[in-house]
């Protein structure tokens, strides 16, 4: 019989999934299988990792939804097949040992995972057995939407309209599974179960505390509840205190949610917040491609130039962005949100971003790595083309003097200081007029307020003026 194995990675759904559709037509038998890779997790500094909690949660969810896709089609013991180790080394050999003449896979566009599938790809070849990728995570890839010259685009927003124009309604039809589930075939019967969290050697994190719903259910329940307020995502997108985003990013990182359903809903609501939030999906894309183009872009600047920008040496300012005692309330609140939850609010990170680059001074890929540690949904390409948006290194149409000033953000996006007081307890009973500014209260006023600055909440790090004049003759000497 003609038989495939379809190799799940940042796709961990059984619906609208691209390469188990096309497996599950073209194929008599396909088996499914997920790969905790040894060289992704041996890599991380804690053996208690939201994200590889995320992801075991999720992945004994698709098994159950496989087998039950299965039994209703008539078969039975179907499932995922779960290995533990390296992927280049598990999925060839468990290719060989069920007899497959194709491995299919959706697309990854981060180099190591290009690389690895290149490894892959060329050890079933040595077989006599096919790879085959798809494209799954976005809508657009690669070199799908480009100039009129035929080269990438540098910038978002010509790249949005070309993305716009593009669109056909089929570039958003789902692939279909249930209706061909009849050829998912049993597993070996030595590969019955999921490997319990604690037989990969991690431990439970405090991810069912957080209330962040995992798997293909949780990222349905998510949607659902966006869409009934993606009306007023527009304008409520930006403060962190209020329910205004979508909260799928952990759901788009690891496939549990498929992005063409998420389009083609957000696009028939056709709200302005609709229209909105289809935007930042295409951000999404943008910085995909730009990684798929640019893969330098991982240790170096988009702008070459900027590699000549000489960053400050300042291991305690470092530290006291990442702990949030910079004296900035809203900047210490968003970094400790992530501390915290391994969530942060999309405005909190180009707010914290700039004041790591604009105001302390400090380079681009040392914050970049803090927020690839924390993230829950640490993406390589948005992780990166984020940073390097707010550093001006990367592709921004506005110049480097572009500086956000903590405060008036804080006055603008977290008017009455709510966030903040949650985030940063030692300020809670800090009047409105001075929660973004607390260093400007006289000394009645902090004694009224619980709260002395300098000894239980630190005086700002840098005077942002100075700080941004300091930024300012930095880039110069770049630009000169």
């Amino acid at each position: 019989m003609k038989t495939a194995l379809v190799w799940f990675r940042r796709d961990l759904r059984s619906v609208d999934h691209a390469a188990l559709s096309h497996a599950l037509t073209q194929f008599e038998r396909v088996h499914c299988a997920f790969v905790f890779d040894t060289v992704i997790l041996d890599a991380l500094p804690s053996r208690c990792d939201r994200r590889v909690e995320f992801i075991w949660h999720s992945v004994v969810e698709l098994d159950g939804a496989l087998a039950e896709l299965a039994a209703a089609a008539g078969v039975q013991g179907a499932g995922l097949i779960v290995v533990h180790g390296r992927a280049d080394d598990e999925i060839p050999a468990l290719a060989r040992e069920l007899g497959v003449q194709a491995v299919l896979a959706n697309r990854d566009y981060e180099p190591e995972a290009l690389a690895r599938d290149a490894r892959v790809a060329q050890r079933l070849a040595a077989d006599g057995i096919a790879f085959r990728a798809f494209k799954d995570q976005v809508v657009f890839e690669c070199d799908e939407v480009l100039t009129r010259e035929g080269r990438p685009f540098s910038v978002y927003t010509p790249y949005r309209h070309a993305w716009r124009r593009r669109l056909e309604p089929a570039h958003l039809a789902p692939f279909p599974v249930a209706p061909h589930a009849h050829r998912l075939a049993p597993r070996p019967s030595a590969r019955q179960t999921v490997p319990t969290l604690a037989a990969l050697g991690f431990e439970r994190t405090d991810l069912a505390n957080l209330r962040l719903p995992t798997g293909m259910r949780g990222g349905q329940a998510l949607a659902d509840d966006f869409i009934g307020r993606i009306a007023r995502y527009r304008e409520a997108r930006d403060y962190p205190a209020r329910k205004g985003v979508s909260y799928l990013s952990v759901h788009l990182r690891f496939g549990t949610v498929s992005v063409r359903e998420l389009y083609a809903r957000a696009l028939a609501e056709g709200s302005d917040g609709a229209q909105c939030w289809v935007d930042e999906l295409i951000w999404r894309e943008f910085f995909q491609m730009i990684l798929w183009h640019h893969p330098q872009v991982v240790d170096a600047s988009f702008r070459p130039e900027y590699d000549r920008v000489r960053w400050e040496d300042d291991p305690a300012g470092f530290a006291a962005w990442q702990a949030g005692l910079t004296g900035y309330p809203i900047v210490d609140a968003g970094m400790r949100q992530l501390r915290q939850s391994g969530y942060m609010h999309n405005r909190l990170r180009m707010v914290t971003a700039s004041f790591l680059t604009k105001d302390l001074g400090i380079d681009w890929r040392l914050g970049e790595r803090h927020f690839a540690a924390l993230l829950n949904d640490y993406d390589l390409a948005a992780n990166n083309g984020g940073w390097q948006w707010a550093a001006s290194t990367g592709c921004d149409a506005q110049p480097y003097f572009r500086i956000f000033n903590p405060v008036t953000q804080s006055e603008r996006f977290d008017p009455t200081g709510d966030f903040i007081r949650r985030y940063v307890p030692e300020l809670a009973r800090v009047p409105t007029r001075y929660i973004h500014a607390p260093w400007l209260m006289s000394a009645a006023d902090q004694a009224a307020a619980g709260v002395r600055i300098g000894r239980d909440y630190p005086a700002p790090l840098v005077d942002h003026a100075a700080a941004r004049q300091r930024t300012l003759a930095r880039y110069a000497v770049v630009k000169g």
